[in-house]
């Protein structure tokens, strides 16, 4: 059949759901050549002549059963197939798994297009330009994963294996001299090794600090050139840039939570390291979390899937209870020193001063001295807050102080500043309680400013480091000092700390979320792990169960009894979830069209506000699809319904009054 004659199927770059699927238009015989797979097109629409951008998704044989005339392609934007095949089966099973749109997705997966990068690109390729190969002669020698048995985890990678995998919890030193984490040595060493053996290996990381000791252990074991850096902190140039180089062949790509849709040459490796860890949660629609990303895509294109973090997930031992993933650790145990005190008072004034118990500041005062003996060095400290008094309250009553204007939350941004608002920022200057008229107040939660201040006139001559969101700190020297910082802002010690304090851990705790445990875990042994060799790692004010579990290294056994209570209560991820949010006969309409025999219940409907409602389905995995495809008719119903516009506005539509959430981690 001529080229003219062949069907072009394009998904459209909208969010509209009523547009989520493909549409079938003709390729003009002057666009034959160019009309391949996976570039970008523009093509008509219906009404008012209007022009879409879209992917042409394939090509096929006209339908014999359709007699009508297609429209022809506007025009084909870009030479460059950018939509692989796998990309879009991944991301169209993404979407109906969790009733949103694939080119929600494809926005996650494919940046926007850089006119001067692609051209650079292009006339590289004409020129004959090498891609980088497991043959390149720059590339350092082959670096054995250490610490699990000869062999072991490369042969389970080569296998295609399913691991969730318990790293090494300690630092370690490149040759060049920089401390990373053990766990980034091992992950670029599995990683390289995938990409010699001709494939792509994909390493997702949640934050900047995590990527930049990934990158570092692969700046010592792989070429430069095998390595695609895909991050949020990258400018759309350098990222298309790279997009373009994972296109080009075998590569080895590491970045944050929408890395794991990057193109990949014959996928081999898609590693996710600390997967609990709630920045890889998306909080754009569909608001898939880049594990359930990772575990589909594993599905679709084979090749091995690792999950690994300091602290495993529910729902990653939720995978090895039902075989699907293999635990592996290391041949011998690592847990670091660990010590558990008491929120007591203090004996010595200087640590009543630093509001800290007496064991704690023996322990920071003789790591700073090197007094025990160990060599003098710097101590962490970990606090719950940044700022200097994030919270403050009445000094009579103690209610908390809200403020005049928009009832948020009073704090002090430094010593003898005025209180202010931490929503909206306006001044305190006239407050006075709502409850007994009192007008003084007293500090609640003392931040990291705070700490580090009190801390210092507790020792007095010792440098004081603050790292937090405001003052972000990677690294420090081995001198003595005091690091005071806030949870996952913690920087890497030379040679490691010679102390580690954890304050606010009550106060860690008290947040009302279904993974704080988890997530408190994961923040204290993060921190441990960055004590050197049998320094004290000293735990403030916890006691009970996940201290234990936290003291004795048993982090598998917390996972598994968490998830036995969630399996109890019949909480995620024992079961699934779906929140619909909106206009109540919205809502009303989603759990009437699906049917309850899929459903364990339905919680709610609650209020969210004055116009709102929201109700949470409960369900199976195994009805999942069954649900997710219930729901996703009701919205495109929704969002293709006339609605009455507000009167004085003739011809304004308002929109659509549904959202919904599939697997939402913030829900109970």
């Amino acid at each position: 059949m001529p080229a003219a004659a062949t069907v072009a199927r394009v998904v459209l770059d909208s969010p509209l759901p009523q547009l989520d699927h493909l549409f079938d238009y003709s390729v003009p015989e002057e666009l034959a050549g160019q009309a391949v797979p996976g570039v970008r097109v523009r093509v008509p629409l219906r009404t008012a002549g209007r022009v879409a951008d879209g992917y042409l998704v394939e090509l096929a044989e006209p339908d014999e059963a359709f007699s009508g005339t297609l429209s022809p392609l506007e025009a084909v934007v870009s030479p460059v197939p950018v939509l692989t095949d796998p990309v879009w089966r991944l991301a169209r099973r993404l979407a109906d798994r969790s009733a949103g749109t694939a080119s929600d997705i494809l926005r996650l997966a494919v940046p926007p297009r850089m006119v001067r990068v692609e051209k650079a690109w292009l006339a590289a390729k004409e020129a004959g330009a090498p891609a980088s190969a497991p043959e390149d002669g720059a590339a350092p020698a082959p670096f054995p994963v250490r610490g699990y048995g000869a062999g072991v985890l490369d042969a389970a990678v080569a296998a295609a294996a399913h691991l969730v995998l318990r790293p090494i919890p300690r630092l370690s030193r490149l040759p060049d001299g920089t401390w990373v984490g053990e766990w980034a040595i091992t992950l670029a060493a599995l990683a390289t090794a995938t990409w010699r053996a001709g494939s792509t290996a994909i390493v997702a990381v949640p934050d900047h600090r995590d990527l930049e000791q990934l990158a570092a252990a692969l700046a010592a074991i792989a070429p430069g050139s095998a390595v695609v850096r895909a991050d949020a902190s990258q400018s759309n140039p350098e990222r298309y840039k790279g997009f373009l180089a994972a296109l080009s062949g075998p590569r080895i790509v590491i970045g944050n939570r929408s890395v794991v849709y990057a193109p990949a040459a014959r996928l081999g490796l898609v590693a996710v390291w600390e997967d609990s860890d709630p920045l890889f949660a998306e909080p754009l629609s569909p608001y898939v979390h880049t594990r359930d990303a990772a575990l589909v895509r594993q599905e679709l294109e084979g090749g091995a899937l690792v999950l690994s973090g300091l602290v495993r997930s529910v729902e990653a031992q939720r995978l090895v209870e039902l075989g699907w993933l293999r635990d592996l650790g290391p041949e011998r145990a690592y847990t670091p020193k660990i010590v558990l005190t008491a929120n007591q008072s203090a004996d010595e004034p200087a640590a009543r001063a630093a509001r800290i118990p007496s064991s704690a500041w023996r322990a920071a005062r003789e790591a700073l001295s090197g007094e025990s003996g160990r060599p003098r060095g710097p101590v962490l400290v970990q606090v719950a807050r940044p700022g200097y008094l994030p919270v403050l309250s009445c000094a009579n009553c103690g209610q908390a102080a809200r403020c005049a204007r928009c009832s948020g939350p009073l704090g002090q941004r430094r010593a003898g500043a005025t209180p202010s608002c931490g929503v909206c920022g306006a001044l305190a200057t006239d407050w006075h309680c709502s409850r007994c008229e009192h007008t003084a107040l007293r500090m609640v939660t003392a931040g990291s400013g705070r700490t580090a201040e009190e801390l210092g006139r507790a020792f007095p001559g010792t440098r004081v480091i603050l790292a937090d969101g405001d003052h972000p700190v990677l690294r420090v020297g081995a001198a003595p000092a005091l690091v005071v910082a806030t949870r996952g802002a913690e920087p890497i010690a030379e040679g490691g700390y010679q102390a580690v304090l954890l304050l606010d851990g009550e106060r860690m705790l008290a947040r009302e979320t279904l993974h704080v445990a988890e997530d408190c875990l994961r923040w204290w042994t993060s921190a441990a792990v960055l004590a050197a060799a049998g320094a004290p790692t000293v735990l403030v004010g916890v006691s009970g169960d996940l201290a234990r579990d936290f003291a004795t290294g048993r982090l598998a056994d917390f996972a598994r009894e968490e998830l036995a209570d969630r399996r109890q209560l019949r909480f995620p991820p024992a079961v699934r979830l779906a929140s619909v949010t909106g206009a109540a006969e919205a809502v009303d309409g989603v759990l009437k069209a699906v049917d309850p025999d899929l459903l364990i219940d339905v919680l709610g409907p609650v209020d969210v506000d004055e116009k709102t409602v929201r109700a949470v389905l409960r369900f199976e995995y195994a009805k999942g699809a069954e649900v997710a495809a219930a729901v996703r008719a009701t919205v495109v119903r929704n969002a293709t319904q006339r609605r009455r516009a507000p009167g004085g506005r003739p011809g304004y539509r308002p929109a659509p009054t549904l959202r919904v959430r599939f697997d939402d981690p913030e829900i109970l």
